[in-house]
Protein backbone atom coordinates (compact mmCIF):
# COMPACT_ATOMS: atom_id res chain seq x y z
CA UNK A 1 0.00 0.00 0.00
CA UNK A 2 1.59 3.47 -1.11
CA UNK A 3 0.91 6.25 2.00
CA UNK A 4 2.66 9.11 -0.52
CA UNK A 5 -0.50 10.42 -1.00
CA UNK A 6 -1.64 10.67 2.49
CA UNK A 7 1.61 11.95 3.23
CA UNK A 8 1.58 14.86 0.75
CA UNK A 9 -1.55 15.68 1.87
CA UNK A 10 -0.82 15.91 5.14
CA UNK A 11 1.99 18.03 4.78
CA UNK A 12 0.00 20.27 2.51
CA UNK A 13 -2.20 20.81 5.75
CA UNK A 14 0.56 21.21 8.13
CA UNK A 15 2.55 23.50 6.17
CA UNK A 16 -1.00 25.43 5.91
CA UNK A 17 -1.49 25.53 9.01
CA UNK A 18 2.26 26.32 9.93
CA UNK A 19 1.72 29.62 8.20
CA UNK A 20 -1.74 30.55 10.08
CA UNK A 21 0.47 30.07 13.26
CA UNK A 22 3.05 31.62 11.99
CA UNK A 23 0.99 35.14 10.99
CA UNK A 24 -1.41 34.61 14.21
CA UNK A 25 1.95 34.78 16.35
CA UNK A 26 3.31 38.23 13.97
CA UNK A 27 -0.85 39.59 14.76
CA UNK A 28 -0.30 38.63 19.00
CA UNK A 29 3.30 40.58 18.62
CA UNK A 30 2.48 43.18 16.43
CA UNK A 31 -1.31 43.78 18.99
CA UNK A 32 1.43 43.24 22.40
CA UNK A 33 3.82 45.93 21.18
CA UNK A 34 1.10 48.56 20.62
CA UNK A 35 0.30 48.72 24.46
CA UNK A 36 -3.52 49.71 24.48
CA UNK A 37 -4.49 46.25 22.37
CA UNK A 38 -8.11 44.94 23.28
CA UNK A 39 -6.87 42.32 25.53
CA UNK A 40 -10.47 40.05 24.85
CA UNK A 41 -8.95 40.11 21.02
CA UNK A 42 -5.46 39.41 22.34
CA UNK A 43 -6.66 36.46 24.29
CA UNK A 44 -8.50 34.70 21.36
CA UNK A 45 -5.89 34.89 19.37
CA UNK A 46 -3.88 33.69 22.04
CA UNK A 47 -6.50 30.83 22.92
CA UNK A 48 -6.51 30.09 18.51
CA UNK A 49 -3.21 30.22 18.06
CA UNK A 50 -2.66 27.20 20.89
CA UNK A 51 -5.56 25.42 19.07
CA UNK A 52 -3.54 25.24 15.70
CA UNK A 53 -0.41 24.30 17.70
CA UNK A 54 -2.35 21.07 18.71
CA UNK A 55 -3.50 20.40 15.12
CA UNK A 56 -0.08 20.56 13.86
CA UNK A 57 0.93 18.25 16.96
CA UNK A 58 -1.29 15.65 15.85
CA UNK A 59 -1.09 15.98 12.06
CA UNK A 60 2.78 15.00 12.82
CA UNK A 61 2.42 12.17 15.30
CA UNK A 62 -0.60 11.13 11.78
CA UNK A 63 2.96 10.75 9.78
CA UNK A 64 4.73 8.66 12.09
CA UNK A 65 3.82 5.12 11.21
CA UNK A 66 2.39 2.66 13.65
CA UNK A 67 4.76 0.10 14.88
CA UNK A 68 3.59 -3.29 15.79
CA UNK A 69 5.86 -4.72 18.64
Amino acid sequence: MDDRPVRTEIDTRLETLRATHRALDERIAQLAAQGSCDELELQRLKKRKLALKDRIMHLESARIPDIIA
